[in-house]
């Protein structure tokens, strides 16, 4: 929760706590004339006591060429930006514009004919951002908090709430919101909701998505809010995959909790509950969490007093696919995601069974990483109040199976290679793959567990097929 006593001197009345190259370069802007003014995330974040790594900052009063010219004899300019009225000063971290007026031309994040106004007050500004707690500035020479757009007190209501009217011109803006309520614990207003209803897909560039449903992965602390914003706002419909759970019965002894979309929010806030920190990492798991039960749509049936999904795991690769390629994410991903989604229902069955090493050693050569497939599985578990219980008892025992076979980060390496196929004089050729199968087979069942073994296995493989 938000600690709303500690806002106050987080920022006004305290300029020691905002950043020295921000003063530094205040201090050159006010000796021209002009004025800058800390914007956007980082004044929202300062006032929660958080750190912001990038600083977006607006100066007023000097026009554009003017102030290219100031900074280019202080600072390295990185011009990537300079299209959208930006310069990025390098190795800082710091992007630096002046107020713009902008106006639709077009759909899309490009369709604007934009003129620097560097005259413009930081009201009207402030009134062209998105949400009113990301409309805040900060003056970094006297620590004064700049707020016409209410966002303080939003912030601290955990409320979200569009600025203006000219919200609408960019639809990227219902997915930001999305990441919003999810990082910072928010309820969207009546009147965004509505407004977001108003709005499509249409105009957004495809690499600009993923960025927001990363965030709301890696940084969310509720993920469950950003997605029920966008089933509020009804733009699940562009996620089929994820708005055809809405309404799939699950069976109330094995999940009280409700539909299999109430129990995905669930299971999405009890991974964000426990990740590790490692952005790689939890981005991989937890798109294998959001995607996991995709495949209860098409296996749920009922019979008799039971709910049944037989085969669900399997039957979710290829939603789990679609949505990934529907939200943008890099194609690196999926092969990472996938074996998580299809495996995550075996780890429990193998549990319950008291299943063998070789049992533990082929569920790692099916799904890649057991340390990941684990945390796929607890989220799961957990994501089953009230039976969820912080000890998840076949996790436990899987992490403890996979680190005594030394498998929990990766599957087991085959030990028979071609190489050793070579060194008993046979040629590379359509004989390898079934022997090299048939060596790796024999070691996941534990026949051998090591070279020398293998080689022994393989010999005795040749001398019974007549090659040896």
């Amino acid at each position: 929760m938000l600690d709303i006593q500690k806002m106050e001197p987080k920022v006004k009345g305290d300029p020691m706590q905002v950043p020295e190259k921000a003063v530094r370069l205040a201090r050159l802007i006010a000796d021209h004339g002009g004025r800058l003014l800390i914007v956007g995330g980082w004044v929202r974040d300062a006032l929660l006591g958080r750190e912001s790594p990038d600083l977006d900052l607006e100066i007023f009063g000097i026009p554009p060429a003017d102030l290219e010219s100031l900074l280019v004899q202080h600072y390295r300019l990185d011009r990537t930006g300079q299209a959208f009225g930006v310069l990025k000063i390098h190795g800082e971290g710091i992007d630096v514009s002046v107020p713009r007026r902008e106006a639709k031309t077009a759909p899309g994040h490009r369709g604007f004919l934009v003129d620097a106004d560097p005259g413009m007050s930081f009201d009207e500004a402030a009134r062209r951002r998105d949400f009113t707690i990301n409309a805040m500035g900060c003056d970094p020479l006297t620590g004064e908090l700049l707020d016409p757009c209410g966002g303080r007190r939003d912030l601290s209501d955990h409320r979200l709430r569009h600025t203006s009217g000219q919200f609408t011109e960019d639809p990227l803006r219902v997915l930001r919101g999305m990441q919003l309520c999810a990082r910072f614990e928010l309820e969207p207003v009546a009147d965004t909701v509505d407004l977001c209803r108003t709005m499509t897909t249409e105009g957004i560039a495809p690499e600009r998505v993923f960025p927001e449903w990363r965030k709301l992965i890696i940084q969310g602390e509720r993920p469950s809010l950003g997605l029920e914003f966008l089933r509020r706002t009804r733009w699940l419909r562009y996620y089929p995959e994820l708005e055809a759970l809405i309404g799939v019965p699950q069976d109330p002894r094995w999940h009280p909790e409700g539909d299999v979309w109430t129990h995905l929010l669930h299971a999405m806030d009890a991974f964000a509950a426990d990740r590790l920190g490692d952005p790689g990492e939890d981005l991989v798991v937890g798109l294998a969490v959001l995607c996991h039960d995709l495949g209860k749509t098409a296996t749920t049936t009922i019979e008799g007093d039971r709910v049944r999904s037989r085969g669900h795991g399997e039957a979710g690769e290829e939603p789990a696919r679609a949505l990934l390629e529907r939200m943008g994410a890099p194609a690196s991903l999926a092969p990472q995601i996938l074996p998580l989604v299809r495996e995550h229902v075996h780890p429990v069955a193998l549990f319950n069974a008291g299943s063998s090493d070789a049992a533990v050693r082929r569920l790692a050569h099916r799904a890649g990483r057991l340390d990941r497939l684990a945390r796929v599985v607890r989220a799961d578990q957990l994501g089953r109040p009230p039976l969820a219980d912080r000890r998840v008892p076949a996790v436990e025992w899987l992490l403890e199976r996979a680190r005594n076979l030394s498998i929990a980060e990766a599957p087991p390496q085959p030990l028979v290679l071609g190489r050793h196929l070579v060194a008993e004089g046979l040629r590379p050729g359509p004989d390898f793959g079934p022997l090299l199968d048939a060596c790796y087979e024999a070691q996941l069942e534990g026949v051998f567990g090591d070279e020398a073994g293998g080689i022994a296995y393989l010999r005795k493989l040749l001398a019974g097929n007549g090659k040896g």
